[in-house]
């Protein structure tokens, strides 16, 4: 099984959230948590990512 871990940049970049708004989501437990990868680096699964983006996707496409 292989896992594509994503660094900060990359997730700005496919999402299109500020650094500062990623970490408030995290707190606020609506955005995943990034994993460690030593010291004080840190990422993110990228089936973690594309799930959020599609349930972001589909909640603002639906009716309230």
């Amino acid at each position: 099984m292989s896992h594509s871990i994503l660094r900060l940049p990359e997730v700005i970049r496919q999402t299109g959230l500020s650094r500062s708004s990623i970490y408030l989501r995290i707190t606020n437990k609506e955005f995943p948590k990034p994993i460690s990868l030593g010291g004080r680096a840190v990422g993110w699964l990228q089936e973690d990512i594309d799930s959020w983006v599609v349930y972001k996707i589909e909640t603002s496409r639906t009716p309230n």
